[in-house]
């Protein structure tokens, strides 16, 4: 085995088929990146023509900040995945920061779908687990509304079915 393969063992389970979320998502979190940034870099830009040459510094840094989330938001949601396994489901996302979480049926309280104005804009919603532990949750962003509500289903069963085993 070599260290390039090494590097991904603990995040790249072996047998394991990851089900991708929705590339919509990108589109929902960088039109909250623009209106949340837009009208204020608008407003600097405005004042630096008009009052003084300085404001174009905090200006350049807000484009500055648009421009990598512009790069950085598709990236991550590329990194976005979920996988329905015989005991548990696998949750992973992160570039930079990698994480995976793993969320045993039998542990699953109830789950959640939830979707917001923009996210309703988009046609996705997200799929968020509660588990008994405070310290263990798992949501997936960025699922169709149908494939969300499936999910929520499957889940729900497959976690009473575990409960009812113990």
């Amino acid at each position: 085995m070599t260290s390039e393969q090494t590097v991904g063992l603990p995040f790249e389970p072996e047998g394991v088929e990851w089900t991708p979320v929705s590339t919509r998502l990108a589109g929902a979190r960088l039109t909250v990146l623009g209106v949340v940034l837009g009208p204020v870099t608008l407003l600097l830009i405005v004042l630096a023509v008009v009052v003084t040459p300085w404001i174009w510094i905090p200006a350049g840094v807000l484009l500055a900040v648009i421009t990598f989330g512009a790069v950085l938001v598709p990236r991550q949601v590329r990194a976005m995945a979920y996988a329905e396994r015989a005991e548990d489901l696998l949750v992973r996302k992160g570039i930079m920061f990698r994480q995976l979480v793993v969320v045993p049926y039998g542990r699953m309280q109830y789950v959640d779908v939830n979707a917001g104005p923009i996210a309703r804009r988009f046609s996705i919603a997200s799929v968020q687990l509660h588990t008994a532990s405070p310290m263990t949750s798992a949501s997936i962003d960025g699922l169709p509304p149908q494939e969300a509500a499936r999910l929520r289903d499957r889940l729900a069963s497959r976690g009473e079915a575990r409960l009812a085993g113990l």
